[in-house]
């Protein structure tokens, strides 16, 4: 009775997306049932990834990262992984047509977070971000257009636009985790140490545009299935944004800003409100 086995890791999927990502989890529970699951099993596989070379400190992350990508393609051609995490994601894959070049790409930018620290041209910096953020966007926007390349292709650009937005605010949010704990420089050409305000209001202009992009191309477009979902996002990160814009230059470092519980049980409702009205 595979069906169980499936079930069994769908939940690890949904449970990793909840311990995780309160903020995330909230935005997935937005969509339809008939998706939902398929976001937390992408989720679930990109956040493992992730802790891999972020957060497992004293253990052999390269190792662990190798064994991680190995058992992926030797599960994907058997069809089915005893990781519970890995098993969900073949499924999401296989039944999307998540495309190899995706994953690569994913897994190339983690890879480089276990040696590289200072992103000195443009090139690089958007190449991590493409793999990073990009075509964890592009996943699921596999699973809201069911199939459809059309659609794919209209929404791509706005997908990979939104996936950046998420990202660099990410970046600057954790400044002092990525410098001091991570040893890591992300943004070029910006001496982080000494933050001034004109480069933190380029930063944010930037993240301002791409947020724009995805709005207007993106999110106004998607399916009835995806749309509120994604839009509570795209308004969650939004609200961060506008909070560290308020953050001094100076002061940037030293505050990891969030957004609170009430907080973001007020912005699912103002945003249920707005598109209840179909206001968006």
């Amino acid at each position: 009775m595979k069906y169980l086995f499936d079930e069994v890791s769908y939940s690890c999927s949904k449970l990793v997306t909840r311990k995780y990502s309160t903020s995330f989890s909230l935005a997935t529970k937005m969509l339809s049932p008939k998706i939902r699951s398929e976001i937390y099993n992408i989720y679930g596989f990109v956040r493992f990834a992730d802790e891999i070379v972020d957060s497992f400190h004293g253990y052999e992350k390269e190792l662990l990262l190798n064994n991680f990508e190995k058992e992926y393609y030797e599960s994907k051609k058997l069809g089915i992984s005893l990781n519970p995490i890995i098993n969900s994601f073949i499924s999401t894959v296989s039944k999307y047509d998540i495309t190899d070049d995706l994953v690569q790409a994913f897994l190339k930018s983690m890879r480089a977070d276990l040696y590289k620290t200072e992103y000195k041209t443009e090139e690089e910096y958007k190449e991590y971000i493409y793999g990073s953020a990009d075509v964890v966007g592009l996943m699921c926007l596999k699973v809201f257009v069911k199939g459809n390349q059309q659609k794919y292709e209209e929404l791509k650009e706005a997908a990979m636009r939104l996936g950046s937005a998420f990202q660099k605010v990410n970046f600057l949010r954790d400044l002092k985790d990525d410098m001091q704990t991570l040893h890591r420089s992300y943004f070029p050409n910006v001496n982080l140490k000494e933050l001034n305000q004109n480069s933190k209001a380029a930063i944010i202009k930037e993240i301002e545009k791409d947020f724009e992009c995805a709005f207007e191309h993106g999110i106004l477009r998607l399916p009835v299935e995806a749309k509120f979902g994604v839009y509570v996002a795209y308004r969650y990160y939004k609200r961060l944004l506008k909070k560290l814009k308020k953050v001094p230059s100076s002061e940037i470092m030293e505050t990891r800003v969030r957004i609170s519980n009430p907080m973001k049980v007020s912005l699912l409702a103002r945003s249920y409100v707005k598109y209840k009205l179909n206001l968006i």
